[in-house]
């Protein structure tokens, strides 16, 4: 796996969104050579020709990304994956028709575009169909070896054979075996799997290393080329999270991650700044419909605020628009809200499904209370709550809490305390990995999220 933006990449997806950009560019690129081979230097060279094409490819890159067609979930859904594709070259025909509506000139020379489209289609065919046969291959996928028994053994297993794309073939793992387990018998196995299926990589993932770990016949895997590696490091990988289960206060200190310095602070502040002030303008003829929508769906103020958990503990008050009824707490004292909550006003469902009742936290961004990316701001009664019942809990105070965030886009709307201790190990995550590009990720990823109306709480 490569890592980009502090967030993990199989190896194989990288190359599947390089080849289809390069299929994007060459499709066009030969449109435009086959439709005007006379003129095509100077349409390319001239009339900015190599960077309409560009455009052209960043936006079917865009549109292939909608379409979760580089989503590992959806590669083996052959009939859907194909309609999917097919999709692309669909809405990119309209945007393309009405782009030249309105600038006529904008693709380099006339009918290319249809050409380009054309070649795009059947290659883009092609190209998925070489790769999904290419990812089968035995010779292209590394074979590992697991060691170690229990759940969180077996949870590693389970995570690498559901991830095809990973190109990794579990050959064997320690939890296979039978009877009683000792130092021999899992060295023995460990000996016997490397020799016959010439394993490229052991990863180990007990829970007591102090009587039970061949260290004698690791050392010399390792001295032999085969990696060695801790299960933490490729759960981490694999889920996009970090178990807090077996999770020492050492690991924390010594990992690397969990620094924040202070230009990376600015940077951060300046973004969000920007994104808080860009994001209220583009919001303003918008928010009188909102508005209107509040007060004639129930009576009570627009605006309320919550004090909310900020950095360090500092205590804040978090501004929304109102989607509850106004005495929405009156018997019940603060509670998580669910899916059928009755409290929710009609407005408000609606509200809460386009993400428009947290347009009023740009203005916390903006006083600099949170950050447009970071973890859920949660409230006092609930924090002093939940640092009692999870582990690391204070640790998400570390930076400023989100609008959106690592554990909001991977992660449903959670009101259980299991939903909470999951959010906080994408919360840990993130924290280990805070980058301006995990940022610029998380927004982009946000706002997928939002048009398609897909994890709306």
């Amino acid at each position: 796996m490569i890592r980009l933006f502090n967030v993990y990449y199989p190896v194989r997806t990288l190359i599947l969104l390089a080849g289809e950009a390069l299929i994007v560019w060459t499709s066009f690129l030969l449109g435009t050579v086959l439709q005007h081979p006379d003129d095509a230097y100077t349409l390319l060279n001239y009339e900015g020709g190599y960077l309409k094409i560009l455009v052209v490819t960043v936006v079917v890159l865009m549109f292939s990304h909608w379409f979760d067609l580089y989503e590992p979930s959806q590669f083996n859904k052959k009939g859907e994956l194909y309609f999917r594709l097919l999709l692309v070259p669909g809405f990119l025909a309209l945007v393309l028709a009405l782009i030249d509506w309105i600038f006529p000139r904008f693709m380099p020379g006339q009918h290319s575009a249809l050409v380009g489209l054309m070649i795009l289609t059947v290659a883009l065919f092609g190209w998925r169909t070489a790769y999904t046969w290419l990812a089968q291959q035995s010779f292209l996928r590394e074979r590992v070896y697991v060691l170690g028994t229990g759940e969180r053994a077996l949870r590693l297993v389970q995570g690498l054979r559901s991830r095809s794309e990973l190109g990794i073939d579990v050959v064997g793992w320690s939890g296979s075996l039978e009877g009683v387990l000792t130092r021999e018998s899992m060295a023995a196995h460990l000996t016997e799997l490397v020799r016959d299926r010439a394993v490229h990589r052991v990863i180990v993932a007990m829970q007591d290393r102090r009587e039970v770990m061949p260290m004698p016949e690791l050392l010399q895997l390792r001295l032999r080329g085969v990696h060695i590696e801790e299960a933490t490091s490729w759960l981490e990988k694999i889920s996009g999270r970090i178990e807090v289960e077996q999770l020492y206060p050492s690991w924390i200190i010594f990992a690397r991650g969990f620094r924040f310095s202070s230009p990376f602070r600015m940077m951060r502040r300046i973004l969000n700044f920007t994104v808080a002030l860009v994001g209220l303008i583009l919001a303003l003829p918008v928010l009188p419909f909102v508005v209107l929508a509040v007060k004639l769906d129930s009576p009570g103020p627009v605006l309320y605020r919550q004090k909310r958990v900020g950095r360090r503990g500092a205590i804040f008050y978090c501004y929304k628009f109102r989607t509850m009824r106004k005495d929405a707490e009156a018997d019940t004292g603060p509670t998580w809200a669910d899916d059928l909550d009755p409290r929710i006003t009609r407005g408000g469902k609606f509200l809460r499904a386009a993400r428009l009742d947290e347009i009023p936290q740009l203005w916390c961004v903006l006083r600099g209370d949170m950050a447009f990316v970071g973890p859920r701001p949660e409230r006092p009664e609930f924090v002093e709550w939940l640092t009692r019942e999870l582990p690391y809990y204070g640790v998400r105070h570390m930076v400023r809490p989100g609008i959106t965030g690592w554990a909001q886009v991977r992660y449903k709307y959670g009101n259980t305390i299991e939903d909470a201790k999951e959010k906080l190990q994408f919360d840990l995550f993130y924290i280990k990995n805070a980058s301006i590009g995990l940022d610029i990720l998380i927004m982009f990823q946000t706002i997928k999220i939002v048009v398609l109306g897909r994890g709306a709480q």
